[in-house]
Order: C-alpha cells, then sequence, then structure tokens
C-alpha cells in the first residue's frame, strides 16, 4: 500500500481550512462558534511494533495539518487537538484504543490508523459508536469486505496500485519483456492481494513464474523466502511488503547472494522516503520502483504547500518526505472540507456529506467515494530512485513522469 499524506492552496485553501475545523464541536453537537474549548481529533497510531515506521509518519502528517490549521488561526476561533493513543501495531490494541478515544475521551472525530490490518478492526469498532471514520492507509479489500457506511478511504485503492506497472510491461515488445517473475509476499491484506492479481496478468503475458509464495510477517521470516528466490534467478522480483524492514531484507538478502534481477518493485517501503534510504543505503536504492499515488515532487498546488511546511517543520528534502505524510495530511483536509460543508461536527452528517459523490481535494489529487468508501478518482503512479532522487517514471507520458531506469542497477555493494 499507501497514502500518502500543506493541503492549503495558500491564503484561500487556508481560509476554507480555517472555516472548515472551525465548523464543528463534536460528534452530536453543531458549531455555532459559540464554543472555545479545542475540536479533539482522535487516533489511534503503531508508535512501536511492526509498523512503527509507517505510524511515527502518519503522526507527523496529522500533527502538520493540525499546526497548519492552528496557524491560520484555528477553526472558527477553535484551536484543534489530537488525541493519539499508541496500538503497538495490534489489531486488538487498535480496538481498545478506539473504544477508549470514543466512550472515554470522548473525541469528537476519529482518524483512522496505519495499515489495512489495524484499519479493518478499528472501522468496525467506530461503526458501533456512530463515527465517520476517514482514514489513509486502509485501502486493502479486509476493510472493504466489511461493508461499512462509515469507512472512507482518501488514498488509491490497493487492487489498483500496480495498474501502471502491468501496463507498462504489456507494452514492452516480448523480446524486453522479462521472461522469469518471482512473487514472494507478506501475509498481510495490503500486500498480498496487489502481488497475486499482477502474477495473474503476467502469466497471461507468458511470464513464467518462477516463485511465488506468501511468508508470515515478521522480521525473522524474511530471510528464508529472500534466499529461495535468489535462487531462482527470476529476472523480474514483485514483492508483496508493507515496510521498509521487509523490503531491507530481501534487498540485503540478493546482494549477498550476488542476485540483482532485471527489475524488482516492492508493494510499499521505497516510498517512505528517508526512513527507506537510511535503511538501505541511497546508493543500492538506485532502480527500486514502488506504486503510489504520492511524491515529494508532485506538481500539485496543495502538495508543494505542504512539502514547504513539511520541510519547515521537520527538515530534510522533499523527496526523503515518506509518501505516509501525505496519506495522513490527506485525511485531514477531507474531513475539513466536509466539515466546512456542513458547518457541524455531527458524526452522521459527516458521514452522508462524504457518500453524496462530491468531489473533494487533497495533496495526493482529488477524492470522490463509492458506496463502500473507496476514492474512485484516485490517481496511479509507479515511482523509482533514480540518482538519490524519488522520481514519477510510469504511466509513460503522464505530466510529471520521466523515463524509468531498466534493467535496474547493479547493487553498489
Amino acid at each position: 500500500m499507501r497514502p500518502q499524506r500543506a493541503r492549503f492552496l495558500a491564503l484561500g485553501t487556508a481560509a476554507i481550512l480555517a472555516a472548515g475545523l472551525a465548523a464543528g464541536c463534536s460528534s452530536s453537537s453543531n458549531s455555532s462558534g459559540g464554543s472555545k474549548s479545542p475540536i479533539v481529533i482522535g487516533a489511534s497510531l503503531s508508535l512501536t511494533g511492526d509498523f512503527s515506521t509507517d505510524g511515527q509518519a502518519f503522526q507527523k502528517g496529522y500533527n502538520l495539518w493540525v499546526s497548519e490549521v492552528n496557524r491560520h488561526g484555528g477553526i472558527l476561533g477553535r484551536q484543534v487537538k489530537l488525541d493519539v493513543l499508541n496500538d503497538n501495531s495490534s489489531p486488538t490494541q487498535v480496538v481498545t484504543n478506539y473504544q477508549k478515544l470514543i466512550t472515554v475521551n470522548h473525541v469528537d472525530l476519529t482518524f483512522g490508523p496505519f495499515s489495512t490490518l489495524l484499519t479493518a478492526p478499528a472501522s468496525a469498532t467506530a461503526h458501533r459508536y456512530g463515527y465517520a471514520f476517514v482514514e489513509g492507509a486502509g485501502g486493502g479489500g479486509l476493510v472493504f469486505a466489511q461493508k461499512l457506511n462509515n469507512v472512507f478511504d482518501v488514498s488509491l485503492p490497493v487492487a489498483n496500485e500496480l495498474d501502471p506497472f502491468t501496463a507498462w510491461i504489456k507494452s514492452l515488445p516480448a523480446s524486453q519483456r522479462p521472461t522469469t517473475a518471482a512473487y514472494p509476499a507478506a501475509d498481510d491484506p495490503f500486500a498480498s492481494p496487489q502481488v497475486q492479481l499482477t502474477q495473474s496478468n503476467m502469466q497471461a503475458m507468458g511470464i513464467k513464474t518462477a516463485y511465488s509464495k506468501i511468508f508470515p510477517e515478521e522480521e525473522s521470516a524474511y530471510k528464508a523466502p529472500a534466499d529461495d528466490v535468489a535462487a531462482t534467478g527470476a529476472q523480474m522480483v514483485v514483492l508483496g511488503s508493507a515496510d521498509v524492514p521487509t523490503v531491507s531484507a530481501f534487498m540485503s538478502a540478493f546482494e549477498q547472494q550476488h542476485y540483482n534481477p532485471k527489475i524488482f518493485i516492492a508493494a510499499a517501503g521505497p516510498d517512505q522516503g528517508a526512513s527507506f534510504t537510511s535503511a538501505v543505503g541511497t546508493a543500492n536504492a538506485a532502480g527500486m520502483l514502488v506504486p503510489d499515488a504520492w511524491y515529494g515532487g508532485s506538481p500539485n498546488p496543495l502538495s508543494q504547500t505542504m512539502v514547504k511546511a513539511y520541510v519547515a517543520k521537520y527538515g530534510g528534502t522533499a523527496s526523503g518526505i515518506n509518501a505516509d505524510v501525505a496519506e495522513a495530511y490527506s485525511v485531514g483536509e477531507v474531513v475539513d472540507q466536509a466539515v466546512t460543508h456542513n458547518k457541524s461536527l455531527s458524526n452522521s452528517a459527516l458521514i452522508s456529506y462524504l457518500h453524496s459523490g462530491v468531489t473533494l481535494q487533497s495533496v495526493q489529487g482529488p477524492v470522490r467515494f463509492n458506496a463502500l468508501g473507496e476514492n474512485l478518482v484516485a490517481t496511479a503512479f509507479i515511482f523509482q530512485w533514480q540518482n538519490a532522487k524519488f522520481v514519477q517514471v510510469l504511466p509513460v507520458g503522464a505530466t510529471g513522469s520521466v523515463k524509468i531506469i531498466y534493467p535496474k542497477p547493479n547493487w553498489a555493494g
């Protein structure tokens, strides 16, 4: 998956945000500007555990959005406050956290956690209490199979993540396509479905499957399948990963085995900016591909404003920004626009408006939800690390796309 994550078009958009978040105070109250208490938004994030890299990036995205809102005076004279609980990357703890946020802490709104694995149970919990659940990293089928009316994923649906990559492979002359491919995938509802679909599409093109297995999503379980893939010598690797450690482990094993596939694309990990390059080395990142709907160099004016605010707040460069930041930031933008329209923080009104077919704007691009809460108009791109920069390469001919490096350069050693 993911995403993904200030979204203000200078003063005009800042005014919308100011009008928006200020528009509500609680799940059942209407905002008329009478209360000066903060608008409290609750979220559970993986600040520790397997998803901690992503969870911490999400926290930055949420915090950045809140700081921009408050920097422009808050909402109707009220500041916005986050109430974040650590779920330790646990599906059980995430349920406990949202129950506490809603029934004990009495937050006004809820934002989603990181990962499909946590979003599914978390959204069901919010549904029981009538809360809208807008999220940016729960695009897997496990979430939408519940058919809950309160779930809204602002990011690219998982099922469509690798579509531009498949189209590119299909566009190549048969003589230039890889002849064999490996499809290792973590047992994760974000990672494995898109890899399995890609495998089916590649096999239809005549590309032979050299390896296809699902492995436990535990760091101790990564090396064995990585070594097995290296032993096949497959020309292409499509890795079902949900985080940096998975990709890093496979890259390290491949380098140790002196195995360098012509194409290496991972479902997630290379999109996480400095978190990725610091783990694998900037030189080794060269040629690595990943799907996503956002990158630091996006020409989207809202994104450019967010990037400027991020660098001012956290430092670094545009290429070093984890895409999770944009995904999280998008959640805030969408909720703000909806609350602004409703002039209320009523969760039932928020759910109704987001199901109305309206198109909203975010740093990731346009957002419009279908009946399941999927973003029907999300953009799909493929990115690659080139010369220490994270650049858009697919679809070919799309605004912002540069020439893809193929085959992938050798490991830097």
